[in-house]
């Protein structure tokens, strides 16, 4: 799989030679299977095949990636890292930036026997994470100033789980739960504790002191108070041992009983102050969308978790649009570079 220095497949017989190890446990794609191409549509490789014979895979062009839809980039590190050994420029926007439905946010320029056959690839990276970037901007564009911390690790496949995160935060979340996303990103991942600790201990309050004197002195502690009882008492019951030991609580309510309402939030929140602990804090979750969140802004925090991982892809697409420095592009697209002055180089030839 070595063709002038690439280490990627890159014709049939080797497709046909490769075989999936009888001791594989697990699906999903290594990082080594990712970048030798092997996640990529055998089209490509057919593709290699016909411009290898014409003396044509060496052949310079440049490409641009256009969303069919508004949203906020994320991914770009992860092409950055896929394309780094390969010799090609890349312009693009940066993550984190909004961009608009038909706007150019990547170029591509090189070799295409250099990057080609990534096409799919790099589309899947740009298309995820933008898509999970963009929903969590519109729930922190909901909460305003309060917190929000991404907990869709569950929802989706274990090995993308860190991807879907670390771009929730360059969406725009406060925290990530998710551990190699946080660690990606040079945070410390961010949590409370399950309903899983409560109920095998059996008890609410026996739940939070064991909890208390657990986790090391420099942890949060926010106690889950849906478990078994009345929100309310719960909540009362906890404060009243733990006082200025405990910043939070949250309420998880569960659809079966109505879920969180801001009647009940409002009721949580009278009851602190009246009781002498105005600053413990409210932690929302539980099916949150940015609808809900609006509904919910007297809580001092949110956790939202498949609205964001739930989010779908942003429709990506790579066009060739000059080949040996000519303008040239199929129909329905305008030939030559796209002015688009928000581009950055991020990579040289």
């Amino acid at each position: 799989m070595e063709e002038k220095g690439k280490r990627f497949i890159s014709n049939l017989e080797e497709v046909k030679k490769f075989q999936v190890e009888r001791s594989r446990r697990l699906h999903s794609a290594t990082h080594m299977e990712i970048l030798q191409g092997l996640t990529t549509d055998i089209y490509w490789i057919r593709t290699y095949e016909v411009l290898r014979k014409l003396n044509l895979l060496d052949t310079s062009v440049m490409g641009e990636v256009f969303a069919r839809e508004s949203g906020v980039l994320a991914g770009v590190e992860e092409v950055l890292n896929l394309l780094q050994d390969k010799k090609v420029a890349i312009w693009s926007l940066q993550e984190g930036e909004e961009f608009q439905a038909r706007e150019i946010i990547m170029r591509i320029e090189g070799p295409y026997g250099e990057f080609g056959l990534f096409e799919t690839v790099f589309l899947g990276m740009l298309s995820s994470a933008s898509g999970w970037a963009t929903a969590a901007r519109r729930c922190k564009q909901s909460a305003g100033n309060k917190l929000v911390i991404c907990f869709g690790s569950r929802h989706v496949h274990p090995s993308v789980a860190p991807v879907m995160e670390r771009a929730a935060r360059i969406g725009g979340v406060d925290g990530v739960s998710c551990i190699l996303a946080a660690k990606l990103l040079g945070k410390e991942p961010v949590g409370t504790m399950p309903h899983s600790l409560v109920v095998i201990i059996g008890d609410t309050l026996e739940a939070a002191l064991a909890f208390h004197e657990t986790m090391p002195p420099d942890d949060t502690r926010i106690i889950l108070v849906d478990t078994f009882k009345d929100e309310a008492e719960e909540t009362l019951r906890v404060v009243s041992v733990l006082k200025d030991k405990i910043y939070g609580v949250r309420l998880d309510t569960p659809a079966e009983r109505g879920r969180v309402t801001p009647e009940l939030v409002e009721e949580v929140r009278k009851r602190l102050d009246l009781a002498g602990y105005p600053q413990v804090k409210i932690f929302v979750s539980g099916g949150l969308d940015p609808e809900r969140i609006a509904l919910l802004l007297q809580a001092d925090a949110f956790g939202v978790g498949s609205y964001i991982s739930g989010a779908s892809p942003i429709d990506m697409t790579f066009d060739l649009r000059e080949v040996n420095g000519i303008p040239r592009a199929k129909r329905g697209r305008i030939p030559g570079r796209t002015d688009n002055k928000r581009l950055k180089l991020l990579k040289s030839i």
